[in-house]
């Protein structure tokens, strides 16, 4: 079965050895994201609403690449710095996935950074 690499250029991909995404068969597997852009600098540090927003988004470009589309998404895994931004985070999440509706998890953690507030994990199977 062919295998298929996305990357989105971060740092630390090269560094730990691995993708942002990978592709086998019909099912599309993206690794944990946090709002960083390339080159690892935090976007929109202490707003984990837009931290979300941007992760989601980030999600949807390496999903793109691998053939897919956030509809196609089955499960979600979110992690939290601070359990008390559960609720901005759900929300969000909501406004993107309110009719596509994956099987979810949230839990709280401590991220690398202090400034990532959120990583994000999906899962998604193509029709």
């Amino acid at each position: 079965m062919n295998r298929k690499h996305i990357t989105s250029g971060t740092p630390w991909e090269a560094m730990a050895g691995y993708s942002r995404a990978v592709r086998v068969g019909d099912a599309i597997y993206v690794s944990g994201t946090t709002a960083s852009d390339a080159s690892g600098a935090v976007q929109h540090p202490g707003d984990a609403a837009a931290q979300t927003r941007y992760i989601l988004r980030k999600i949807e470009v390496a999903l793109a690449e691998a053939g897919a589309t956030l509809a196609d998404v089955v499960r979600t895994r979110i992690y939290v710095r601070h359990i008390a931004d559960w609720e901005a985070v759900a929300r969000v999440h909501g406004d993107i996935f309110g009719t596509i509706r994956p099987a979810n998890t949230l839990i709280r953690a401590e991220m690398i950074d202090p400034a990532m507030l959120v990583e994000i994990e999906a899962e998604a199977r193509l029709r």
